[in-house]
């Protein structure tokens, strides 16, 4: 049995597609969407306001794109703007829960699954009431960079395969 789960663990053929780049340039500013970043390793993405933080587990936070129809559901709103949530980037296509601790790539840039980024106090006030709760489960995936460059809006995002020499260290 254990043969087996380790098996559907590790089949994700699917390729995603990076859809929105946000970054919050400052404390107390909204979230400026962007048509392309640079992402540097051990640091973030420049122009972030967390750019910088070397070693964070946290250098970028991303979202399922799926999850705003789910999000928008439980809050009984018609939409959720991205920008709300507080993550850089909004990807779809790919289980980010499946990228949890193994390497992937959106477009160049080798990124590395590092837990899931789970919700703070502030969705509370950007969401109403029962935001921070209809986040729960749902935050998305924070992830190391491991080889920086230039992503963009319509760049795929796909699974390494550990026979590229890459295997994810948690």
């Amino acid at each position: 049995m254990r043969g087996n789960m380790a098996k559907l663990l590790a089949t994700l053929p699917q390729q995603g597609r990076l859809e929105q780049i946000l970054i919050r340039p400052s404390r107390g500013e909204p979230m400026r969407s962007l048509d392309r970043a640079e992402l540097v390793p051990g640091e973030g993405i420049l122009g972030d306001r967390f750019h910088g933080r070397i070693d964070s587990k946290r250098q970028v936070t991303l979202f399922q794109a799926e999850n705003l129809a789910v999000l928008a559901s439980l809050l009984h709103v018609e939409a959720v703007d991205p920008g709300l949530l507080r993550r850089n980037l909004l990807v779809r296509g790919i289980s980010l829960q499946a990228l949890g601790g193994r390497c992937f790539r959106i477009g160049g840039v080798l990124l590395e699954g590092a837990g899931q980024c789970h919700p703070c106090s502030r969705m509370e006030a950007a969401l109403g009431p029962g935001g921070f709760n209809a986040m729960r489960g749902i935050g998305g995936l924070c992830a190391r960079i491991l080889e920086g460059g230039t992503i963009r809006p319509g760049d795929t995002v796909t699974v390494v395969d550990d026979t590229d020499g890459w295997t994810a260290r948690l």
